[in-house]
């Protein structure tokens, strides 16, 4: 159901997507620009949908084991370039300090772009014998990557996020710590998100600089094009024979521990609006909400009337909603409703003379503008469930146009024509990366985004090149 109440501020989703979502982003408060090009300022609004993620995946690592730290942000060059594949993945982006406290710096220093160098050089010092691992530790910070092109939470010279950094004793422990997390990560899209991921293995050409293996979670966006929303990454023993970590076996003898990173960033807030949005702004899954419930009072002046709303405010309160009042009398309900509207709110109580005077509320679901009415001494015990329809209601919409954006191919024409649609395109491929560049090339910039775990080869030739085919790989043109 359409609203009734259109906010013209804001670009049409299908006919601007990139304006629509930078109005997004400004109009609903989550973000402003700051005065260095290509980094923003977190505004409450988008820092508190942040706070939620960081809450249920506290929880969730800490239930596998993890601890959360914090390292410096700055890294000494030498240091840096001790590990050779990462340093040529990273190093045309890096940020490098020279100057402090008004001298030239004896070393540069770089600007993390990320810290698997700052947790192997703190390992070096931890670790001794096999009863010191495994270490699973994760910090929450932020990293600087000196992009040429930014948009907010998409892609930015600055963004939040949290790496977690594990040393274990063996293979299968790393392998097992990889994989534990991104299902982590998928249950966060599911549970928390209301977003449907497909996830699997990189190819060799798109794994993380100086990976043995990297695992990802992919959405995909309103527009067709996919968005890698979190990555883990089985590091093998690179990082620890690069910077000297060893320690002694059960056996007696020095062994090399094997290592594991993975992260999330608040690329996932971009994921929101894109997979959930509409022409008049946000709409947000409940659970990461800032605010869950808002009442609008009708005619507020009318006896009764504010008072009834501050009670459900109240009892809403205790029961741990985030709810909101708005009681301002100098905007109309009409531009209250649409205010509420671009900023997301799950779920909206409306409340005035008439309907106190019929013991009821009116209850407006954001996310398709449907109405309901429920008698006011039933509402608190009502909006729990209503919030979880809200949810499911939103997923299962998500994965419905998920689904119908994965598209089987059985050559470089229907691989083509699958790009050019938006979506996926669901590839056999015999494992050349030649083949890949080739696909980027005909396509205008589709990558592989991953080869997924059920590996059911439904062709026998690759449609690229005619060799035998290998694997499964979904290509998309991405963010």
């Amino acid at each position: 159901m359409a609203s009734q109440f259109k906010n013209n501020s804001i670009t049409k989703r299908d006919e601007n997507f990139a304006q629509w979502y930078t109005d997004v982003c400004k109009k609903a408060e989550l973000m402003d620009y700051s005065s260095v090009k290509g980094f923003i300022n977190y505004l409450p609004y988008g820092y508190a949908i942040w706070e939620e993620i960081q809450k249920y995946l506290n929880k969730r690592f800490k239930e596998v084991g993890s601890h959360n730290v914090y390292l410096p942000m700055v890294i000494p060059e030498s240091l840096f370039n001790k590990e050779k594949e990462h340093v040529e993945g990273f190093a045309p982006e890096t940020l490098v300090a020279t100057y402090g406290g008004g001298k030239e710096l004896e070393e540069p220093l770089i600007i993390r772009p990320t810290s698997e160098i700052l947790f192997s050089d703190m390992y070096k010092r931890m670790i001794s014998s096999y009863r010191d691992l495994p270490k699973v530790f994760n910090q929450w910070c932020s990293v600087v990557r000196w992009e040429k092109t930014t948009r907010p939470f998409l892609r930015g010279s600055e963004f939040l996020w949290q790496e977690g950094h594990c040393l274990f004793e063996t293979q299968e422990e790393a392998e097992e710590n990889a994989l534990k997390v991104l299902e982590i990560y998928d249950d966060l899209g599911r549970d928390v998100l209301a977003v449907p991921f497909v996830k699997g293995r990189k190819t060799e050409r798109e794994k993380f600089a100086g990976a043995n293996a990297t695992y990802s979670i992919e959405a995909l966006m309103h527009d067709g094009q996919a968005l890698q929303s979190g990555t883990t990454h089985d590091l093998g023993q690179g990082f620890a024979e690069a910077f000297g970590i060893s320690f002694q076996g059960r056996q007696g003898k020095l062994e090399i521990p094997y290592q594991t990173s993975w992260g999330v960033s608040t690329r996932l807030l971009g994921a929101i609006i894109m997979v959930h949005g509409d022409d008049n702004g946000l709409v947000l899954p409940p659970a990461v909400a800032p605010i869950q419930v808002v009442i609008i009072p009708i005619k507020m002046q009318e006896p009764g009337v504010l008072e009834a709303c501050k009670d459900i405010y109240e009892k809403l309160k205790a029961e741990g909603v985030r709810v909101e009042l708005d009681d301002d009398d100098n905007k109309t309900p009409g531009w209250k409703f649409s205010q509420y509207e671009m900023k997301g709110v799950p779920l909206r109580i409306e409340l005035g003379p008439k309907d106190l005077s019929l013991g009821v509320a009116t209850l407006a679901k954001r996310v398709d503008g449907s109405k309901t009415t429920e008698k006011i001494e039933d509402i608190v015990k009502r909006i729990p469930s209503l919030l979880e329809e809200i949810h499911i209601d939103m997923y299962k919409k998500a994965v419905d146009f998920l689904e119908h954006h994965i598209t089987e191919v059985h050559s470089i024409e229907e691989l083509k024509a699958a790009i050019e649609k938006g979506g996926y395109a669901k590839a056999v491929w015999c494992g050349d990366e030649e083949c890949e560049l080739k696909v980027k090339e005909l396509t205008n910039g589709a990558t592989s985004r991953c080869m997924p775990f059920e590996q059911v080869v439904f062709d026998d030739k690759c449609p690229i090149c005619g060799k035998k085919a290998k694997h499964v790989v979904y290509f998309a043109r991405a963010y």
